[in-house]
């Protein structure tokens, strides 16, 4: 499975960024939560730039493949680690033709 890969691209690249001590991803009822361990010393750097680190390794991740990504910050612990929820996710629109002539046929979508 491609989302797979992309996890596991993501992943690798998160934790090779300089404020992370580690990185994991575990799945609760079929949501997939993002645990970010923080040097102690770097909480406050993670603050000011968790949002733009995750959103720069999801991209790289994610290059060139029909996905698209969601993240919302969760809670804090006093370890540090941060938690968030974080999927990636194929867009819901037709991506084949099915041959039942439908008004929203990606044959007659136009190319941009």
């Amino acid at each position: 499975m491609e989302l797979q890969e992309i996890w596991s691209s993501f992943l690798t690249k998160l934790s090779q960024s300089e404020l992370v001590e580690s990185c994991y991803r575990k799945n609760i009822t079929g949501i997939p939560f993002l645990y970010v361990k923080v040097n102690k010393t770097d909480v406050s750097a993670w603050d000011d730039h968790g949002f733009s680190i995750i959103s720069a390794c999801s991209k790289q991740a994610m290059f060139q493949k029909r996905v698209t990504v969601e993240t919302n910050f969760v809670r804090q612990d006093a370890t540090p680690q941060f938690v968030y929820r974080h999927r990636f996710y194929v867009p819901q629109e037709k991506m084949f033709c099915c041959g039942n002539l439908c008004p929203d046929c990606i044959r007659l979508r136009k190319r941009t």
